[in-house]
């Protein structure tokens, strides 16, 4: 069962690795909500509505163990240097 929600512009579960080579399945939601909160925009009540969701989703699909919330490759701001 596909995660679906209006605050989501997209999600797909990955396989995670880490150090010790054990694997993890995650959801990878995508957003345009802004994440930071110190971010002009961010709402913290839009965030924790698309989180609850995404925790919901976990808990009834049992497809993964855990999710992140990441914003388009193209909405991401590289800090001045």
């Amino acid at each position: 069962m596909a995660f679906v929600h209006p605050l989501a512009r997209g999600a797909k579960v990955w396989t995670a690795k880490s150090l010790d080579d054990s694997e993890q399945r995650v959801l990878v939601i995508v957003t345009t909500i802004s994440l930071d909160p110190s971010q002009k925009g961010y709402k913290k009540s839009l965030v924790e509505k698309l989180s609850r969701a995404a925790r919901d989703h976990l808990a009834e699909s049992q497809e993964a163990g855990a999710f992140v919330l990441i914003n388009r490759l193209r909405d991401w701001k590289l800090p001045e240097s």
